[in-house]
């Protein structure tokens, strides 16, 4: 039952304080286990991360947080396998894409004007940063 505990925890540590599915699985024979964690949704990450209550009403109009580019980029990595993107340019445009229907800019500007500097090359020295933790 340790081994297990051990390893949930392991496996779920970027959630701290979030309710996380898990999935165990256990061989009563030889008594391995194989354990699956699920991923919390999109918005739940991006309100806990930047501590918010809730996202926008009115997300084109009411702007409700702020949320810098490497926060965005911790989030498209927690939810990496659940995204369709192939690497981390794409799945930081995802995250920040998310952040924009909730009312949410980045680095204080508007999300959608972010995802443009990033097609454009903008943040490509951010992002060869962040890759390389």
């Amino acid at each position: 039952v340790g081994e297990v505990v051990s390893a949930i925890n392991e496996e779920t540590k970027d959630f701290t304080g979030m309710e996380v599915p898990v999935d165990v699985e256990v061989d009563e024979e030889t008594g391995e286990f194989e354990i699956e964690v699920g991923k919390p949704p999109m918005a739940a990450l991006i309100k806990d991360e930047i501590g918010l209550e809730s996202g926008s009403g009115e997300p084109n109009k009411n702007k409700v947080a702020d949320m810098d580019f490497e926060t965005a980029c911790k989030i498209a990595r927690m939810k990496a396998s659940d995204l369709l993107a192939m690497d981390l340019r794409g799945a930081v445009k995802e995250v920040i894409g998310s952040a924009q229907s909730m009312g949410i800019t980045v680095d204080g500007k508007d999300a959608y004007e972010v995802q443009q500097d990033i097609a454009e090359g903008k943040y490509d020295d951010r992002l060869e940063a962040e890759e390389g933790i």
